[in-house]
């Protein structure tokens, strides 16, 4: 059943440092041997070996309308026609930072750069540049890329400046790292007593990296309010949540807005591709026009700008696409959350938009540690047997899943189907 993957991985492994070029691939935290995707189709993705799976994690987030869509891909093959990167402005540039912008009031000016990494690398550098101030504060199980200051973990005491979480991350460049716990506002005042020189906030306002957790709106209401309190700006990382959660993603279902936004592969409708966005005030502090530096040789790249402009485009033409979206995500939730019950299993279910995500617990986790209390054990078997049913799942309890306008109804009574099957077995 999976013979040309298990070949694959053996043979990637002689050369790719654990056979993958992303940690999570590498299927450690449910057992198995990754697949080997060799095409998407639609809602689906077919490996090495010719099986298809219905795909809950599309490309992890930004296919939202699946694999493939020819409309995309009729404008991926036509630009790149033209050529594939040039390393100097385009029209293209212009039309997409405009189609984010008019979404937006928050926003007037957008920096394309690669990927969600660089963005909020370079959003944080822009806080720093603006109010003068050298820490951050970031959230437990918010995960902002592999950038060296937000490699953090907790020290001790209720809220402290974090120590490296990785080898090669020198502890110089974290000591300006505050970290506390995610909803927990206790600890986020107490950050703000410890320093007076916090710059920004970034928070995940929906998380997606500790499974599919969202912010409470009192916690998102304090992080804005002390932030206005004491000169700090306020970055929302919506690299998972934009175009998600909403057409304008977490801010079209908050009440919190901030100061910065960052976005990642969804506008690139899966290219390779980042943004960061702010006021004109804000990003006139950013070179050339001000002194904080940032540049990027491929920024922008003509390919990535014409798949999302296509993709924005037709995302904002649909305006029934979010109820769609939800009402396939409250489907399939509700159909895995009878499963459970009916097999006296514990499971919590939650989602925002086309992002979902589900815990094999007691009650809903609000943050990092209690995710950790969560039963990792059973989410790995559940994984294991419906990969072999033909559903693929983020392969870690830590990751959200994905809705896409492929997926059809039949697919999701399928799905649910399955995990029935599979429920009676936990």
């Amino acid at each position: 059943m999976f013979d040309k993957s298990i070949t694959a991985y053996e043979e990637a492994k002689k050369v790719i440092p654990g056979g993958v070029d992303s940690p999570v691939r590498a299927f450690k935290s449910v057992g198995g041997t990754p697949p080997f995707i060799e095409k998407g189709e639609g809602a689906y993705l077919v490996d090495v070996d010719g099986n298809r799976y219905l795909d809950f994690v599309q490309s992890w987030g930004p296919l939202i309308f699946g694999h493939c869509d020819k409309d995309i891909e009729d404008a991926v093959i036509k630009t790149v026609k033209k050529g594939l990167s040039f390393g100097a402005p385009t029209i293209l540039e212009t039309e997409l930072a405009t189609e984010i912008v008019e979404m937006y009031d928050n926003i007037d000016k957008v920096r394309f750069v690669n990927s969600g990494t660089e963005a909020v690398m370079s959003a944080i550098r822009l806080a720093r540049g603006v109010t003068g101030k050298n820490k951050i504060l970031k959230f437990e199980g918010c995960y902002h890329g592999h950038s060296d200051s937000l490699l953090v973990q907790a020290g001790s005491g209720m809220a402290t400046f974090g120590s490296p979480s990785s080898p090669g991350v020198p502890a110089d460049l974290t000591k300006h790292t505050l970290l506390c716990e995610y909803n927990n506002i206790e600890e986020l005042k107490k950050c703000f007593e410890v320093s007076d020189d916090i710059a920004c906030i970034i928070i995940e306002p929906i998380a997606g990296n500790m499974g599919f957790v969202p912010a409470d709106e009192e916690f998102l209401a304090q992080c804005r309010k002390l932030c206005d309190e004491n000169n700090a700006l306020l970055i929302f990382d919506e690299v998972m949540s934009g175009f998600r959660a909403s057409l304008t993603g977490a801010h079209g279902v908050v009440n919190t807005k901030s100061d910065i936004v960052t976005f990642g592969k969804v506008i690139g409708a899966g290219m390779p591709v980042g943004a960061f966005a702010a006021s004109s005030e804000i990003m006139a502090h950013l070179s050339p026009d001000g002194a904080v530096y940032q540049a990027g040789t491929l920024s922008g790249n003509p390919v990535a700008m014409a798949a999302g402009l296509v993709s924005l485009r037709k995302i904002k033409a649909k305006k029934d696409l979010y109820e769609n979206l939800n009402n396939k995500v409250a489907k399939l939730l509700a159909g895995f959350k009878k499963a459970a019950e009916d097999n006296n299993i514990a499971f919590q279910v939650d989602s925002r938009g086309s992002m979902f995500g589900f815990f094999f617990c007691e009650k809903p986790p609000k943050n990092f540690k209690e995710v950790g209390t969560c039963n990792f054990d059973r989410f790995a078997k559940f994984h294991q047997e419906m990969l072999k049913r033909g559903f693929y799942f983020a392969c870690s309890q830590y990751e959200a899943a994905f809705m896409c306008e492929a997926i059809s109804d039949e697919d999701i009574d399928n799905c649910i189907k399955a995990a029935q099957e599979v429920m009676a077995t936990l």
